[in-house]
């Protein structure tokens, strides 16, 4: 079984289309199988600035909006999963961590970015989702030695998939 894709639009700024979700679904593929992850769920959701500038003052106490925000299940499943599994054995415990977690992207800033960086809106949002699933696995740039290797991860995807600059 491949990576599944599962996607929400919370936002009016941007129409987004199949072949958007094509191309997605596309990335996510390639970028498991770069990463050797064969199966599990990623949920992507599409909102707006407002929205995004909520969830990062929220979430990481940062009072302004940001491109893409991604939220590991696996952060804080573990421990969770052993008192579950205590209680109860089921299928829906195999659903649960099978869940990569959430990546959330900002249409406006994925807008403003393309025209900022000269290239299209598919390859904006392809660069942030990339850079979102890399953080589920628990890829971080903290430092330029990780900063540079999520990059190049992250272009290395791209290309496979003709979103380059």
């Amino acid at each position: 079984m491949a990576l599944k894709l599962d996607w929400n639009n919370e936002q009016d700024k941007l129409e987004i289309r199949d072949d958007l979700i094509e191309l997605l679904n596309t990335v996510l593929q390639k970028a498991a199988e770069s990463e050797g992850v064969e199966e599990g769920e990623v949920a992507l959701t599409f909102v707006d600035d407002e929205e995004i500038h909520v969830l990062n003052r929220e979430y990481r106490g940062i009072d302004r909006p940001t491109d893409v925000l991604s939220f590991a299940m696996n952060e804080s499943l573990d421990e969770e999963l052993d008192i579950v599994y205590e209680v109860e054995e089921d299928e829906e415990l195999d659903d649960l961590t099978d869940m990569f977690g959430d990546i959330i992207i900002s249409v406006e800033r994925a807008q403003a970015q393309s025209e900022e960086y000269g290239h299209s809106i598919e390859r904006e949002i392809g660069f942030l989702f990339v850079h979102g699933f890399l953080h589920l696995l628990g890829y971080d740039h903290q430092d330029e030695a990780s900063e540079a290797e999520m990059m190049g991860k992250q272009e290395a995807v791209l290309a496979q998939v003709g979103l380059v600059r």
